[in-house]
């Protein structure tokens, strides 16, 4: 390179080209390097030239024709936007070529700001014509307008709508906007209702709303209210639907009385021959109980009827867990409710009407008697008669009517005497004794039985497992666990008994091993069979039954408190995790209300 090149190269200047077209000079360069210049509103101001050019009908090459209405455009911009037109124009078809395109079964208008959405980007959209907006962008294949009505459309969702949207979302395969409409229905049944798409509902339709677990209903009398108003709208024409239609009520958890004024006798019903069997089997659901299926879809409850999960106090890590707490299965939830009356440790709780009753447990190291009530309406506490014995880790079970006390330690003995009271009379009575002393027993009601399941006596814990017959007042031995267990959770279901989790050594032991196997209980067969375990081993964990599935709560694994919550499904004997609760626990005791 010669020295007058070199020059050259050392003198050059940098331009810079600013976003108004004009050229700025700027100090001459050093050291020049190589740069990449990018326009920022490069593709704003290239679609305002387009949008200028068409307005001024300037090198537009394509008319799009509907009825009277000549829309010019430009293909390559139609194209750019639109699937339908990008396919149209390059397909190698007639249409690639005409300067006129025919378009049959779309409304002028909203084609017109179609086309002028894909030069500026921008739409209005309207309460009025947004349907056939979205039409017309699903058949022109816009995905951005079809998602923008879609969503304009789920703002405005609406008792008197819902049903009419999810239909029209159906026709046009918005599957996002059938899905939001199709819960809101759900969610908002009893409302819906009372509205006129309800009884326009077609048959098909309505069927699938009746099927739906999320349907929010208090109870399942109101679905079948709703299924008759809906038949009697057209009995003409909706009879030959109606077996169809009742397959999907839950009609094994309608009251036996329910099932005989409302529905037997209903000629809706009663003048189908698939309706009467239907009616059987839900009879028979109620006579024979030891025959009933867990797999039957109409004995599986809806989320919004199973009630809510309470769990009640407990041990944390300031030792004393006094709030009250709420699970809503549907919402996948739980929320603070109430609080106790006072500090109190493992303590046992049954439910009573709409009360709760607390029985026993300790303040801090004081064992109680005492017997309290909660009324879930007015959120009040008050006093009930004492026990005759002070117990915590006592356990209690409500069988033909009467609160049993069993177990537990008094403050310086394990105990075996059990005490029941009696609604009626207001008052606490012993009965017979175990045959073993349990405390951290777990207690569950099964038939016309009551059951003692392991606990500690003091040095070990144990297998063994016993069930109380009130008929005779006698304590009889049961077949007994495949592990010792103290501390575990028990609870009826489908014909047997869970335990789940516990610890196999006293609880006072630094290094006991808290247990994640659960097992099953079938007493038809006096025999115990293993089921999936939980993910993680812990014992004061509290169980219950919501709607088809088996709740564990809370628990202690040996380093930390639990809020951990689980779901066991019997038929796929498997665990799922669910919402945690607000603060960790053990020895919390659940209930369903």
């Amino acid at each position: 390179m010669t020295d007058e090149e070199k020059g050259l190269e050392t003198s050059i200047d940098v331009l810079i080209i600013s976003s108004d077209d004009s050229i700025v000079e700027t100090e001459e360069a050093e050291s020049p390097q190589d740069e990449n210049f990018r326009c920022s509103d490069h593709a704003e101001r290239s679609l305002q030239r387009m949008e200028n050019c068409l307005q001024n009908q300037q090198l537009t090459d394509v008319v799009l024709c509907v009825g009277e209405r000549r829309i010019s455009a430009h293909r390559l911009v139609l194209s750019a936007c639109s699937e339908y037109f990008a396919a149209m124009f390059s397909s190698g078809l007639r249409e690639s070529f005409q300067t006129e395109i025919e378009l049959q079964d779309i409304d002028p208008d909203c084609l017109q700001e179609l086309v002028h959405y894909c030069y500026t980007g921008c739409l209005d959209l309207k309460e009025e014509t947004v349907e056939l907006m979205l039409a017309t962008s699903s058949l022109l294949q816009i995905p951005q307008v079809t998602d923008a009505c879609s969503k304009f459309l789920e703002k405005r969702l609406h008792p008197s709508n819902c049903i009419g949207i999810a239909l029209f979302a159906d026709t046009q395969n918005c599957p996002c906007l059938l899905e939001k409409a199709h819960n809101f229905t759900t969610e908002h049944f009893m409302e819906v209702i009372g509205n006129q798409e309800f009884l326009q509902l077609d048959a098909n339709s309505f069927a699938k709303l009746l099927a739906s677990y999320e349907l929010n209903v208090p109870n399942e009398e109101d679905v079948v209210n709703a299924l008759i108003t809906w038949a009697k709208f057209a009995p003409e024409t909706r009879q030959e639907n109606i077996s169809k239609l009742l397959e999907n009520v839950k009609l094994s958890l309608l009251s036996p009385s329910f099932i005989v004024d409302h529905i037997e006798s209903e000629p809706l019903f009663s003048h189908d021959p698939k309706c009467n069997e239907l009616i059987m089997e839900a009879m028979k659901y109620h006579l024979l109980p030891e025959r009933r299926s867990i797999s039957s879809a109409r004995s599986r409850p809806r989320k919004s009827t199973v009630g809510k999960l309470c769990a009640v106090g407990g041990i944390d890590a300031s030792k004393g867990a006094n709030s009250i707490e709420l699970y809503d299965l549907r919402a996948n939830k739980w929320s603070p409710f109430a609080n106790m009356s006072g500090q109190r440790l493992q303590f046992g709780v049954a439910q009573l009407g709409d009360k709760i009753l607390v029985v026993g447990g300790r303040d801090g190291l004081k064992t109680m008697s005492i017997v309290e009530s909660f009324d879930f309406v007015t959120k009040t506490w008050s006093s009930l008669p004492n026990m005759a014995t002070p117990r915590h880790g006592l356990g209690v079970g409500v069988l033909g009517g009467p609160l049993y006390a069993v177990g537990g330690h008094d403050g310086w003995s394990y105990l075996n005497s059990v005490e029941r009271w009696d609604p009626q009379t207001k008052d606490w009575n012993y009965v017979a004794p175990m045959t073993s002393q349990r405390s951290t027993v777990g207690v569950a009601v099964l038939g016309d039985r009551l059951y003692a399941v392991g606990g500690r006596d003091g040095s070990v814990c144990l297998q063994s497992v016993e069930c109380y017959d009130p008929y005779t007042n006698k304590w009889i031995p049961c077949a007994p666990m495949a592990k010792q267990r103290g501390g575990a959770g028990v609870v009826a279901m489908n014909g047997c008994l869970y335990v789940c989790g516990g610890h196999a050594a006293p609880a006072s032991y630094p290094s006991v091993a808290r247990l994640e196997c659960c097992e099953r209980y079938d007493p038809k067969t006096d025999s115990w069979s293993p089921v999936a375990p939980m993910s993680v081993g812990r014992d004061g964990v509290g169980v219950c039954v919501l709607g088809d599935k088996l709740m564990a709560v809370g628990g202690y694994d040996g380093t930390q408190y639990l809020d951990l919550v689980e779901a066991y499904d019997p038929l796929a004997n498997t665990w799922s995790l669910m919402a945690p609760m607000n603060m960790k626990r053990a020895s919390t005791c659940t209930i369903v209300i």
